[in-house]
């Protein structure tokens, strides 16, 4: 069951939610991050929409095709006429680059009879706030607002668009949207060439990805829906496409999550190596290389900015309503001055493949080691300081148990570098802070009575993100501590075969739905403890979860299934490819 019947469409550049209806409910221009342009998700069709309807009754079916991210809504009308509309955003490669402009196709296809539709092309700058100066350049509709410069560029007449006049559809009509130039290219050819083109750059992404026999079809939805995360300019990964869809019914928990989570970004970067893609790893090292060099001295923010910007700063949009009412809308993000120490950890485990894979890029070894020494090295200090915690508690630090694991992979990663490149002599104080990490970790993170290490030292309430435990070699299956919180995380953070992060009370209140992450977490612990049939049908009811397109949100009711929170979640499609290569059987074992 989905309230989020929407379809992600992009190009590394901009992307683009649509709607079942074949409308443009969320995007923002010139990058991923850009206030909105189309806000209707938030704020009504007055925040700005497009869309194309007939004005007779109708159905609509919509899908992707096959191993794209290439949109096609189908319009059923009830006199049995029909169209389809194909919207993507141009890519594809080129003599020595991708082809990825802030821009937008739109095709739109008559299949039968003579359907008679209204199209409605209303943005609306700054998230719904200016409405824009319309005029007519050449054979471009412009849409001006301060410094934003919107073309549209149609052979539908421009009377039709301008005043929302039903027109006839015959044949073909073609729409390119582009930010800040204007399209100067013929346009049904372009238009026709970019789709092909287009189509085809993805289906050879598809076929280079490595994927399990069984689930395929979800893993190449979450593959592709993953690389629409990635901001290709810099190499940063953004959290999900939106802000503010809210956590529950109950709201407050509305967050702005299109930025570069460093720990959000490793775990898509190690999924996406699986699969085989490496290009976005190596970008990502480059702009965590920025970062670290303009962190010199000082605390690693745990989230920033698409192009590497620092503040964050978090305010309210009082004229969006909200996604069905529930707000507030928030933009920015008040998390960039959170100490979250686990950062360290994440950002060595995302360089340390550039030292063991010889398939990819060198970047220089002394500087890429020396990255990593800064980072082993603050991860040292940190370890023994409190933070805000995976989960970004905006009350007190405290000592939260994922944190230092981080931290103490932080230098057991760090470890095995200094040893691959012979220097592990060198540095006699990180074998003995990884011995010191471990054992404080085992005397203040176990609580005995209650089986399990707990979210903080000397805590008693569980925490999903414990069950990394094994994912991270802190623990290996068989360990009696590791299966004891596995099983004791089931009873206290399951429900419905949905986990919750946590079920204790945090700034807002008691959590109110199930992480969609952690549910996938608990999967791949159930397999580590042998008890696979189990985790597939976890594995499997959460999949069910999924949009008409397959895509899936932060969160999702247990009571009914609904998804709640950011969409898509770069982290819960990380946690489908991940569960569905424990869980599916070898390639070998299936013939």
């Amino acid at each position: 069951m989905s309230q989020l019947d929407f379809a992600l469409i992009g190009n590394c550049q901009v992307s683009a939610l649509i709607d079942k209806e074949g409308r443009y409910v969320w995007s923002g221009m010139p990058r991923l991050d850009s206030a909105s342009v189309f806000g209707a998700l938030l704020g009504g069709d007055e925040a700005g929409v497009w869309s194309c309807l007939p004005v007779i009754p109708y159905e609509t079916r919509s899908r992707y095709l096959r191993n794209t991210n290439v949109l096609q809504t189908e319009f059923h009308l009830q006199n049995g006429d029909r169209y389809d509309l194909f919207d993507f955003a141009p890519r594809f490669g080129t003599i020595d680059h991708y082809y990825r402009p802030p821009q937008f196709i739109r095709i739109l296809r008559t299949v039968k009879g003579n359907p008679r539709v209204r199209m409605v092309f209303q943005p609306k700058f700054d998230y719904g706030r200016l409405p824009p100066d319309i005029g007519l350049t050449g054979d471009s509709i412009v849409y001006r607002a301060q410094t934003h410069r919107l073309f549209l560029n149609t052979d539908i007449p421009h009377t039709y668009v301008l005043e929302g006049h039903p027109f006839e559809l015959e044949g073909t009509k073609y729409c390119v949207l582009s930010y800040g130039e204007r399209f100067e290219r013929p346009l049904k050819f372009s238009c026709e060439e970019f789709y092909d083109r287009t189509v085809a750059y993805w289906r050879t992404w598809v076929k280079h990805c490595s994927i399990p026999f069984e689930y395929q079809d979800a893993v190449i939805r979450s593959a592709l829906a993953l690389k629409l995360h990635v901001f290709e300019d810099t190499g940063a990964i953004i959290a999900a496409t939106t802000t503010s869809i809210p956590e529950s019914p109950l709201g407050g928990r509305t967050w702005d999550y299109r930025y570069c989570w460093l720990r959000d970004a490793y775990f898509v970067i190690n999924v996406l190596n699986q699969l085989g893609h490496f290009e976005e790893m190596e970008k990502f090292i480059q702009y965590l290389h920025n970062i670290t060099v303009m962190e010199s001295g000082g605390e690693l923010q745990p989230v920033y900015g698409i192009g590497g910007e620092r503040e964050l700063h978090e305010r309210e949009l009082p004229w969006l309503k909200g996604f069905k009412g529930i707000g507030p809308v928030r933009v920015g993000n008040a998390a960039y001055a959170h100490a979250q120490f686990d950062a360290y950890g994440e950002m060595v485990l995302s360089t340390t493949p550039l030292f063991f894979d010889s398939r990819l890029d060198r970047l220089d070894q002394h500087q890429a080691f020396e990255n990593v020494r800064v980072l082993v090295d603050r991860s040292i200090v940190a370890f023994e300081k409190p933070d805000s915690g995976i989960w970004e508690f905006r009350g007190d630090r405290r000592h939260y148990m994922f944190s230092k694991v981080m931290c103490w992979a932080a230098v057991d990663r760090g470890l095995k570098i200094a040893t691959k490149l012979g220097r592990a002599a060198d540095f006699p104080n990180w074998q003995h802070a990884a011995v010191h990490m471990r054992n404080q970790i085992e005397s203040e993170g176990w609580n005995e009575s209650l089986g399990m290490y707990t979210q903080t030292y000397r805590g008693r309430d569980a925490d999903a993100s414990n069950l990394l435990m094994c994912t991270l070699n802190f623990h290996t299956p068989d360990n009696a501590r590791y299966r004891s919180m596995v099983e004791q995380c089931e009873k206290l953070l399951m429900n419905r075969g949905y986990v919750f992060r946590y079920r204790n009370q945090d700034d807002f209140g008691l959590p109110q739905h199930a992480f969609t992450i952690c549910t996938f977490w608990m999967v791949d612990a159930l397999v580590d403890l042998g008890r696979v049939e189990e985790a597939r049908r976890i594995f499997e009811q959460a999949l069910s979860c999924s949009n008409h397109v397959g895509l899936l949100s932060e969160d999702v009711d247990p009571q009914t299934g609904e998804l709640w929170g950011n969409f898509p979640q770069a982290y819960s499609h990380v946690g489908i490819i991940n569960s569905a290569f424990r869980l599916s059987k070898s390639w070998n074992a299936a013939f």
